[in-house]
């Protein structure tokens, strides 16, 4: 005789709200680093002092080196994007932060028209920019070392400081142009002074700047020019235009 067919056995479901469907558990959501989400826009001077902020907070806390650190500093200030900025922190918590102070009144935000890094102290290396039957260039947003050497031979360099992000209040400038030339910009509210240089069939001439702000940067420019030039021009900024400079 045939044996009865068995039923198949049927499991229960665990107990649910009625209406509600099974979800997978959510991932912990990563650590914001205040940079939003348009990864594509053009980064403001407010993302890259927020970037700056976490980096010398891992710096003190030892989750950066020295070496390390220096190195993501000078990627920072050379980033045009939002995305480029931020894969300088993807692996660094963001730091817990203090109640932020009252925002200063538009004239006083727009006080300046340069720039001092806030990042910590300068670790004292210094920039070159050689140029031999060619060209060297800095301009733009960059971060301006204590010390610059610059060198043309049968070439030119250009030092437009208009933009950049000084690493410490006094600048040393080094130039000297042989059959070349070196030509330094420097943006309204700096002090620029002569160091001293001489001119050999050529020509040394640094046009001195004062500044009434006693925390506005010192640049000094020394060297020499035989059969060339270095000179300093006095440029005007954005910043500098609405001020009325």
């Amino acid at each position: 005789m045939r044996e009865p067919a068995r039923e198949p056995v049927r499991r229960e479901q665990p107990a649910r709200p009625p209406g509600l469907p099974f979800a997978e558990p959510e991932p912990e959501p990563e650590p914001d680093s205040g940079l939003g989400s348009g990864l594509g826009l053009r980064a403001s001077d407010a993302d890259r002092d927020r970037v700056a902020d976490i980096l010398r907070e891992a710096l003190a806390e030892g989750r950066l080196d020295a070496e390390e650190h220096s190195e993501r500093i000078d990627r920072l200030y050379r980033s045009r994007t939002v995305g480029e900025l931020e894969p300088l922190v993807r692996d660094l918590p963001v730091p817990s932060r203090p109640a932020a102070p009252a925002r200063p009144a538009p004239e006083a935000a727009r006080a300046t028209t340069w720039q001092v890094a806030d990042d910590g102290p300068a670790d004292g290396a210094g920039d070159t920019l050689v140029a031999v039957f060619g060209g060297a260039t800095r301009r733009g947003r960059w971060r301006a070392r204590r010390r610059i050497t610059a060198f043309a031979l049968f070439g030119g360099v250009e030092i437009d400081l208009t933009e950049a992000v000084f690493e410490a209040r006094e600048v040393e400038i080094r130039a000297v142009a042989l059959f070349g030339g070196v030509e330094i910009k420097a943006p309204e509210g700096i002090t620029l002074r002569d160091g001293g240089g001489a001119g050999i069939f050529g020509g040394f001439e640094i046009h001195a700047l004062d500044s009434d702000d006693p925390g506005a940067p010192v640049v000094t420019v020394s060297g020499l020019a035989a059969f060339g030039a270095v000179e300093t021009k006095r440029k005007r900024t954005k910043r500098g235009k609405e001020l009325g400079r």
